[in-house]
């Protein structure tokens, strides 16, 4: 049985093949208020993604990189994925991610049965930072994640962060803390084997 005083892994899924994207520093900046909420953190960044094989369910092999990652997300109490919006969407390079993680479906938590799902989007306009939010919670709700209350929309065509990487818009610093805070209190409530609140 786990225990209850355990820190939660909260895993970060997201960016880009870009250094330093938007997207990346975002995620980076959850992960950062999900570790002052008591969780200790997983990064799969973009590069870490770009290395990633198409996934193709009809084999079974499956490279040193994909064992990596699906171990850790099995492993995981909870996970904040962070995508570019592209045309509407999410990023082909965090929906081949995501995909791979068909190899859970055996799983006694099924795919990410019982894991709250922080949803992050950065995106060149509202539009798409809309419609591409909707489409990640799809995703998740289809591995069976419970999307956070809170989604973080990031509108890049704006100044989001400055030079040295820092959060420039106090209001998506603050998005971004309650999305990784959110994700923190569900795991430590609902995990498996810790012990429920007593009211």
């Amino acid at each position: 049985m786990q225990s209850a005083s355990r820190k939660p892994l909260i895993v970060g899924i997201g960016g880009s093949t870009r250094v330093g994207s938007t997207t990346e520093r975002a995620l980076c900046l959850a992960l950062k208020a999900a570790e002052a909420a008591g969780a200790q953190t997983a990064l799969f960044g973009g590069p870490f993604l770009a290395r990633l094989p198409i996934y193709t369910p009809e084999k079974s092999e499956r490279s040193s990189e994909q064992i990596e990652f699906i171990e850790v997300v099995r492993a995981s109490d909870g996970i904040i994925v962070a995508t570019p919006g592209y045309h509407g969407g999410i990023s082909g390079l965090v929906k081949n991610a995501l995909d791979l993680l068909d190899d859970l479906r055996d799983d006694t938590r099924c795919y990410l049965e019982g894991r709250a799902v922080g949803c992050i989007v950065a995106a060149s306009g509202w539009q798409t930072c809309g419609t591409a939010l909707s489409a990640l919670r799809s995703v998740v709700h289809s591995l069976r994640g419970w999307p956070s209350p809170l989604g973080a929309a990031l509108n890049s065509s704006e100044s989001v962060f400055d030079a040295e990487g820092n959060c420039a818009d106090a209001k998506a610093a603050a998005q971004l803390a309650v999305v990784g805070r959110q994700v923190v209190e569900f795991a430590q409530r609902f995990s498996p084997g810790r012990q429920p609140p007593i009211d």
